[in-house]
């Protein structure tokens, strides 16, 4: 990255189309799913955030991309996860073996019933 970046736009902008194109997708699929998050970069990485808190992170590095959806989400859907290489808070990924559109919704749902139990 050549300067950093203050919006999910900007950051976007400055990766290989390739991997723009698959963080697109789930940027996507996670607006459409749940359309009152907001968007913004935390620790310099775009961020989608519901009731304030950070819902997802998503980035791309030179061999993989990484989804951060929480540690909940990833160990309540751990044995779809097989294929994956997972951290404890984040999964990584390549744009020939993307995450399924089915997996990346359940993650969110997973991580957002989390968050409304949390504040509520």
């Amino acid at each position: 990255m050549n300067e950093k970046a203050t919006s999910i736009e900007q950051h976007l902008q400055q990766i290989n189309a390739e991997a723009r194109n698959e963080l697109e997708r789930l940027r996507a699929l996670v607006t459409e799913t749940f359309p009152d998050v907001a968007e913004s970069i935390s620790y310099g990485m775009p961020t989608l955030t519901y009731r304030g808190q950070a819902l997802v992170y998503f980035t791309a590095s030179k061999k993989h991309l990484s989804f951060y959806p929480s540690s909940w989400a990833i160990e309540e859907c751990q044995d779809r996860l097989g294929d994956y290489q997972c951290t404890k808070h984040a999964i990584r990924f390549t744009r020939n073996k993307p995450l399924p559109d089915a997996l990346v919704r359940d993650l969110m749902r997973i991580h957002r019933r989390h968050i409304d139990a949390d504040l509520d």
